[in-house]
């Protein structure tokens, strides 16, 4: 059983073949960060015109390393929630008419269920149900799962999801875009001691998360207080430990995050997906947090930002158990 994916949420145009195992034929990736760093962050319509131009040869560029025809497929799998609308409408438009040409069934596939299930795309045994946990540019999401597409939300963020806080301290601190590696970069340099940034953890049985506060506090931080100055004030700490003790707070908070709802719904495994799980200084965090209460499961990292090989791992099972949706399914930009 094989599935063609197409990848259009936000600023990655992507295409890959599956099969069923699941065993990546061919992932294809376009990366938009150079057309979206002059600006600082993603610029929908910047987004949704780069899909368009480069879809098409992305996806005969999947079929042809996976040498394959579209005879020999067995389905078209599209991430249609949530995300971009005016990107989602490019990804889904192409794979409706692909579907309609080729006479496949189409599958639509959440993009934040997919993002837990990358982990499989490197043979990981995972149990249900678990905890999972999508932390990117636009979410910071727990979820009991119950099984892979199915799951209840327990939390996710009330304001910046930790992605923007990376990009938004980046920009702050001068950086560059995308902010995350930039400050992951700057932090390796840094003494995480070298000042403290508060924790935001909400009620005592919170599962949500706020990081506008900590973003704010390394505002002040670099300009001074109520952001006096314009660039760095006099006696601000060095950036490296502005990030360095930036991670190590927002870490904290995760870290406390999992646990309390592991505690509360009874879990033992976590399984986390999303963007943000490509910096290592994270999993390692976690992994010294965490990793001798329960099983943390990353995915691979080439699969841990946006993917269709992740699309396309969703839409196999869901293929397998017998769902079809049909050439009316909609783009929704809403989870």
């Amino acid at each position: 059983m094989k599935v063609l994916a197409i990848e259009t949420t936000c600023d990655e145009t992507a295409a890959a073949v599956i099969e069923r195992g699941p065993v990546v034929l061919s992932d294809v990736v376009y990366s938009q960060i150079e057309e979206h760093a002059p600006f600082g962050g993603v610029v929908p319509e910047i987004a949704s015109r780069s899909h368009v131009e480069q879809l098409t040869a992305l996806v005969e560029e999947a079929l042809t390393r996976a040498r394959l025809q579209p005879c020999d497929l067995d389905a078209i799998a599209v991430a249609h929630r949530p995300g971009l609308i005016g990107a989602l409408m490019i990804g889904v438009t192409t794979a409706k008419a692909l579907a309609w040409s080729w006479d496949l069934p189409i599958i639509g596939v959440h993009h934040l269920q997919a993002h837990l299930e990358a982990a499989a795309l490197a043979g990981e045994e995972i149990s249900t149900p678990y905890l999972g946990v999508v932390i990117s540019g636009g979410h910071t999401d727990m979820h009991r799962v119950e099984q892979a597409g199915r799951s209840k939300w327990l939390g996710g963020t009330r304001d910046d999801a930790l992605g923007e806080a990376f990009d938004k301290v980046a920009a702050v601190l001068g950086l560059g875009y995308p902010g995350g590696p930039a400050v992951e970069r700057a932090a390796l340099q840094g003494n995480p001691k070298a000042l403290r940034l508060p924790r935001t953890l909400l009620a005592d049985d919170s599962l949500d998360f706020s990081f506008s506060g900590i973003k704010t506090a390394v505002l002040y931080r670099w300009r001074g207080p109520n952001a006096t100055y314009p660039g760095r004030a006099p006696g601000a700490p060095e950036p490296q430990d502005i990030c360095a003790a930036f991670q190590e707070a927002v870490f904290d908070v995760l870290a406390e995050k999992i646990r309390r709802a592991c505690t509360q719904e009874s879990l033992g495994e976590v399984v986390l997906g999303g963007g943000v799980t490509a910096n290592q200084a994270l999993r390692d965090g976690l992994a010294q947090r965490l990793g001798n209460q329960f099983r943390l499961v990353f995915p691979p990292l080439q699969f841990a930002t946006d993917n269709a090989a992740m699309i396309g791992a969703l839409a196999l099972r869901r293929l397998a158990d017998g769902h079809r949706d049909d050439l009316e399914l909609v783009a929704e930009a809403q989870p």
